[in-house]
């Protein structure tokens, strides 16, 4: 399968005064043409920060230093922002947690829309009109004409998602970037929404790259999951084998929390502690204060070990997993 992008040895640290916040530190994955990836973990972990790091939306005091981004075999890691704003909403596509990160609200929503277009592509202005209009519809919106001519107040927060996702695939970009889009919405436009990026991607060719916390979502939606914890990858693989065999002790933690008809009647497992402070991570495997299968040896860090199509970060890995 052709790599639409190639992730090695990422680190996006920000310098603050009370010191160093290694929000992404060593992050490697890659991903195929057309393929979904879900990238998971508790807030805080980095997913956001690895998103707005492929495509250059770190601000100071935050900056990307070190690590390789390859797009379509093009390096953009600290790319000029001139190449990175030809690219944005082009060829690599975000969409955000809050749909009011992409719709203006003084606009309605066909100006918006056509400008995105324009923006990027040569065209008569009723022809990008009509597109857009056309990429509502593919969204599952009904009334597309009416819904052009709305403002983005008229509309509700599940619509105003679909309108930013809508944006998103627009120019039909090559990888698109799901910043936890269906985090605010209720359960059902939640399903409605990702049935619809799935069949986008389908439909276009585009890889899509979902951050989430809720292995529930991605469970259904991607090919294979990455999973962050304190700005490492712990573990990667196909979605079935992470989800019916993880490996490393946080993903098993995050399964054990999930509700599940399997566990009627049964309390939901929780993983002891927090989230470790970014400016003072422990000494070794960052989440050892908090491993049930924590030794000595967890003092050092664990380095990325690989088992066929499986990778993970741990000392002490549930390896028996791995023989189901």
């Amino acid at each position: 399968m052709t790599e639409t992008l190639q992730v090695a040895n990422l680190r996006t640290h920000f310098f603050t005064r009370a010191g160093v916040v290694k929000a992404v530190d060593g992050v490697d994955f890659s991903i195929a043409k057309g393929e979904v990836m879900g990238l998971v973990g508790e807030s805080g972990s980095g997913k956001s920060i690895t998103g707005f790091s492929l495509i250059g939306l770190i601000d100071p005091p935050g900056r990307i230093v070190d690590g390789s981004i390859k797009f379509k075999g093009e390096e953009i890691a600290n790319a000029p922002e001139d190449r990175l704003r030809k690219l944005r909403g082009n060829r690599i596509a975000m969409i955000f947690q809050d749909p009011m990160m992409t719709l203006n609200p003084v606009l309605r929503i066909d100006t918006q829309m056509v400008e995105a277009i324009e923006a990027h592509r040569k065209m008569p202005k009723q022809e990008a009109w009509d597109r857009a209009r056309d990429t509502l519809g593919m969204v599952g919106i009904p009334s597309p004409d009416e819904r052009m001519r709305a403002y983005p107040h008229q509309l509700s927060g599940g619509m105003r998602q679909r309108v930013a996702i809508a944006t998103a695939f627009l120019n039909e970009p090559d990888l698109i970037i799901a910043d936890e889009p269906t985090t605010a919405l209720d359960v059902t436009i939640q399903a409605q929404i990702i049935y619809e990026a799935q069949n986008l991607c389908r439909r276009t060719g585009a890889s899509l790259i979902w951050i989430t916390h809720d292995l529930a979502v991605v469970a259904g939606l991607a090919d294979k999951i990455s999973v962050m914890y304190a700005g490492r990858i712990v573990e990667q693989g196909g979605t079935d084998d992470v989800i019916d065999r993880p490996v490393h002790p946080y993903t098993v933690g995050l399964l054990g929390s999930v509700p599940s008809a399997n566990k009627r009647g049964q309390r939901l497992q929780q993983i002891a502690g927090m989230t470790p402070n970014m400016l003072s991570l422990p000494v070794g495997c960052a989440f050892k204060e908090r491993c049930p299968r924590r030794t000595e040896t967890c003092e050092t860090v664990p380095a990325l070990a690989h088992d066929h199509d499986r990778a993970f970060r741990c000392h002490h890995p549930h390896i028996e997993a791995l023989a189901e």
